[in-house]
């Protein structure tokens, strides 16, 4: 099996590109543009690996993907590739415009006449998979699921660029009969999580003794999904679902944000013991405009159709995740001194 794969290189698309080389053994092409989220050490694991390529190039380039498709022919293309923090869109909603929609657009074009000039055996296997968020939605009341049925109602720039890209991809099967099949996930956290994310940052803070910032009162929920369970049910998803048809993607693990960085901080104090308790390092900042309240995804569809399950519930995952933070400094340190925990997406007021 030969897999295309954008955005390889970020945080769900290298724990995908360590799951597809490495457990399933497919030739996999990962194709990445190395921007603010895109780190090549994450793929350490895999490098050298005669099953696996590296091209550095953005989705947007359509002459660069028509050479990608043109010499490693994939029977499948798993696009992550997405500009993918909600407070980095407030302040430059044009790149996420950029890169989610024209982009996507670009990708799915190319992707297309790949496609329509293959023999009927390969195009009948060919599958087109666009990863995208459970932020589409908008946000939930204190009860209810998120399903794939609900309608789009996206906050964000990022949100809506997000919600463009979907219905690009979906118009695509509709219009063209294009094999595209679309998946929506929850909040994922695990190793590699760049650490602008509150996960991560969260951890890293607290283990350099500095604020762990919690927007608003940290009411805010949302359903947590281990990252490499979220990377098995990606290839799932591909291999065996329906063209056409959307599955959501979630761990059932409905957490406040403040809830999360409790337990980040005990399962801290009993790993890293230090002088005091790191929840007294919490510290309430103002809430980021057009924060969604709650998401939570019913994976019923993916769990009875394919029969896909999480193995991590939010317990185990996160004891796994501030364990490989302590044992795996080599990979954060450099991201740390570029990025420090300070915080993005402030709007400035008209007088500045």
């Amino acid at each position: 099996m030969r897999v295309l794969v954008t955005g390889g290189a970020g945080f769900i698309g290298s724990a995908l590109v360590r799951h597809l080389v490495l457990d399933k053994g497919y030739e996999v092409l990962n194709v990445d543009a190395l921007t603010y989220a895109g780190y090549l050490p994450s793929l350490r694991d895999v490098e050298g690996k005669a099953n696996y390529r590296f091209l550095e190039a953005n989705i947007c380039d359509r002459d660069a993907m028509e050479r990608a498709f043109a010499e490693f022919r994939p029977q499948r293309v798993m696009h992550l590739a997405a500009e993918s923090h909600v407070d980095r869109s407030i302040t430059g909603a044009a790149d996420f415009v950029q890169t989610n929609v024209i982009g996507t657009f670009t990708l799915l074009e190319v992707a297309r006449a790949f496609w329509a000039a293959l023999d009927d055996e390969d195009k009948a296997a060919f599958r087109f998979l666009h990863v995208s968020t459970d932020e589409v939605y908008g946000s939930l009341g204190d009860d209810g699921l998120f399903t794939e049925e609900t309608p789009y109602d996206p906050s964000s720039p990022y949100s809506a660029s997000k919600a463009s890209s979907d219905h690009l991809a979906k118009a695509w099967h509709r219009t063209y009969g294009f094999p595209v099949v679309v998946s929506n996930c929850s909040n994922n956290y695990g190793p590699y999580h760049f650490p602008e994310k509150l996960i991560p940052l969260t951890i890293l803070n607290a283990l350099a003794g500095e604020k762990l910032p919690v927007y608003g009162k940290g009411e805010n929920v949302r359903d947590w999904l281990y990252v490499e369970d979220h990377a098995r049910a990606l290839d799932l998803i591909a291999e065996k679902g329906r063209t056409g048809e959307t599955y959501n993607v979630g761990g059932r693990n409905e957490r406040k944000n403040i809830d999360v960085v409790r337990r980040i901080c005990e399962v801290l104090d009993r790993l890293a013991p230090s002088n005091r308790p790191r929840e007294e390092l919490i510290e309430f900042v103002t809430d980021r405009p057009g924060h969604d309240a709650r998401y939570a995804i019913d994976a019923s569809k993916l769990e009875d159709e394919l029969g896909w399950r999480a193995r991590e519930n939010f317990d185990t995952g996160i004891e796994k995740t501030v364990q490989w933070y302590l044992d795996n400094e080599w990979w954060w340190q450099p991201l740390r001194e570029r990025y420090a925990g300070q915080r993005l997406g402030l709007l400035k007021s008209a007088n500045g």
